[in-house]
């Protein structure tokens, strides 16, 4: 298999198993030359610690990319994650739209909504920034509620098969080619993941564990980057990277202390192994 660079663009929460954190591990691990690009560095990530540090790096993004350019610099992938504001959201779609082989594979994980609701940090305007970002993708990896951000489509907690494919269709008309949906269940005790591709719609259900943790988002979309750059189909890769998502979980349950991350790291070799 082909040894390949992937850069992956988001935060540095110093403390709490998420963004780069979380991502940078993981697509090592999965065998592969990993680059950042830090949005901020943070202390620790925002839910549920107080009086963290913020460090924004909005400013420095062009000057890193500008460098990368005169270095002849290229990526056989580009994967995104949490950005802090609509500026960045703009200095990111040129990165994908420039920085990339002739058959870069460009993966958004839109992170900007869950639950029905918008992240503190973010309103109206970032929502229409990421939909100028989403065309961009090959692939865009979004939960329930930021496909209907980004669409228009209502929110619903309660929702059929038929609920999903409008969805889905709606997020394929504006602009993003192949769509893994997450969190989907259509019963209480489970929920999956939805691959849109080609026109075709697979579905992957498995348990539903009722306490989640921190961070499991970011774990999902790097080992999903991971596995499809090694070769994993897309759908292959979602139904990997939904296996380790909840062996990670399991793995912490039993740790009350942990509240803040997801034990990843003691089951990496269980993905290698996948994979």
């Amino acid at each position: 298999m082909e040894y390949k660079r992937i850069l992956t663009i988001q935060d540095i929460s110093c403390v709490g198993q998420c963004s780069l954190t979380v991502a940078l591990p993981i697509l090592s691990a999965c065998g592969h030359e990993t680059c950042v690009l830090p949005s901020a560095v943070l202390s620790t990530h925002t839910a549920g610690f107080s009086g963290f540090t913020f460090r924004d790096l909005t400013d420095d993004m062009p000057s890193i990319q500008a460098h990368w350019s005169k270095e002849g610099i290229q990526f056989d992938g580009i994967y995104t994650g949490y950005l802090g504001s609509a500026k960045q959201v703009g200095y990111v779609k040129d990165i994908l739209d420039t920085m990339g082989t002739a058959d870069a594979v460009k993966i958004v994980d839109p992170a900007f909504a869950d639950n029905g609701k918008l992240y503190p940090i973010f309103d109206g305007a970032y929502v229409e920034a990421m939909k100028t970002l989403c065309p961009s993708a090959d692939i865009l990896l979004p939960n329930i509620t930021e496909a209907c951000f980004l669409t228009g489509v209502e929110y619903k907690e309660a929702y059929d098969e038929n609920y999903i494919r409008k969805l889905l269709t709606a997020l394929h008309k504006a602009g993003c080619s192949t769509v893994v949906l997450t969190g989907v269940g259509y019963t209480p005790e489970k929920t999956g993941v939805v691959v849109y591709e080609n026109g075709d719609i697979r579905y992957y259900e498995h348990k539903r564990i009722a306490k989640g943790c921190h961070g499991t988002g970011d774990v999902y979309a790097s080992a999903f980057t991971g596995a499809l750059l090694k070769g994993k189909t897309v759908f292959e890769a979602a139904k990997l990277a939904a296996d380790y998502t909840v062996l990670c979980i399991e793995n912490t349950q039993d740790d009350p202390d942990h509240w803040y991350g997801v034990k990843f790291e003691p089951v990496l070799s269980k993905l290698i192994n996948n994979i």
